[in-house]
């Protein structure tokens, strides 16, 4: 983590700034310069503390159990902390812990099948990712130039970096340990990488000129709780930008989603194996002859993005469009339409323009 970055952190229950201490530096390779970084170290709101670990935030609520040998060995009263949070947060803790659980492992596992030497994102190159994202954000190369940014789910990392090159800062954050290849792979400093929950963002609120949620809120407990929990981070005038499914009248698709409701209450080892095995081979002789690219791995990733994660949700385009309506944001837009899904954006009305 570099600490110049620090601004931008919150507690993601008190929404508190947090105070830092250091434990170790390293250096870090960015665009052939070294910089130095924060390697290890704890970040603390009132009773709640959360470790920097190989550099990266980890601003999980549960983060006091995730990574408890750690807080114990360099937080001296870590115990004390952790009898306060469960005494006055002991309903909150159960909540993530049960709800966040299942999710983290799910998608873990579907982004360590990532190569990042050989396999594209989502069938798409650096280039086209990028415009892919200037088309759903409804910005250019131009106009998107010193913006400060949030991803809030970024999965692989590979956008963020390229973002970063056109002269943005961006915060990027993902739920899983898939935040650590994402975070060691970059190399452009106004990038930044933290572990964080889009129900409760470890971010500044009416901060972020552009918050981009792609593919993250659906596969969440509850869709449009977690967009009103997202959205006050968008500054006044900022654009908020969600990519989500939506539904298909078609006999396949409605088969996997009836597979789902199986197969995402299976163990992920078996899942894995038992669409290796199964499904894998049929897909990819299939989108062969269809003259689809991907390789194994990338329709793996897809097979585990459908039918692994406990939650996955269907939202008709008019029912997106009033979460952001309900949220005071105008020029609300679908500015891309896909086969499985689309993406829309809104811009937060200033103060003097709401009624």
């Amino acid at each position: 983590m570099q600490e110049a970055f620090l601004q931008y952190l919150r507690c993601p229950v008190t929404r508190l700034p947090l105070q830092l201490t250091i434990i170790s530096k390293a250096e870090k390779e960015y665009l052939n310069e070294k910089i130095s970084i924060v390697n290890e170290g704890i970040l603390t709101s009132n009773e709640w503390c959360y470790p920097i670990i190989n550099g990266i935030p980890r601003l999980l609520i549960e983060a006091f159990i995730d990574y408890e040998d750690f807080l114990k060995k360099n937080l001296p009263d870590f115990e004390s902390r952790k009898e306060k949070i469960y005494a006055n947060y002991g309903g909150l803790v159960k909540y993530v812990v049960k709800k966040n659980k299942r999710t983290k492992a799910s998608f873990e596992q579907e982004w360590n099948e990532f190569d990042y030497e050989n396999d594209t994102t989502w069938n798409a190159n650096p280039t086209e990712m990028l415009d892919r994202f200037l088309k759903e954000t409804d910005e250019t190369k131009e106009s998107i130039g010193n913006k400060l940014i949030f991803d809030a789910g970024c999965g692989n990392g590979l956008l963020d970096k390229l973002i970063a090159d056109i002269d943005c800062k961006v915060l990027a954050m993902d739920f899983s340990l898939s935040i650590e290849r994402a975070f060691a792979k970059n190399n452009n400093p106004n990038a930044w990488f933290i572990q964080g929950d889009v129900q409760f963002p470890p971010v500044p609120f009416n901060c972020f000129d552009i918050v981009q949620c792609s593919g993250v809120l659906i596969c969440t407990d509850n869709a449009e709780t977690s967009f009103s929990c997202l959205s006050p981070t968008v500054k006044s005038g900022g654009k908020l930008s969600v990519w989500l499914y939506h539904s298909r009248k078609d006999w396949l698709h409605n088969f996997f989603n009836w597979l789902r409701k199986y197969t995402s209450k299976l163990p992920l080892k078996l899942q894995y194996y038992l669409y290796l095995i199964f499904l894998l081979p049929p897909v990819l002789a299939i989108k062969k002859l269809k003259g689809n690219k991907q390789n194994k791995r990338e329709l793996m990733i897809d097979l585990l993005d459908w039918l692994s994660p406990e939650f996955r949700w269907e939202i008709s385009h008019s029912v997106a469009k009033g979460w952001y309506a309900k949220r005071n944001f105008s020029d609300i837009e679908i500015t891309t339409m896909e086969m499985f899904g689309f993406n829309i954006v809104g811009t937060l009305q200033k103060e003097q323009e709401r009624g």
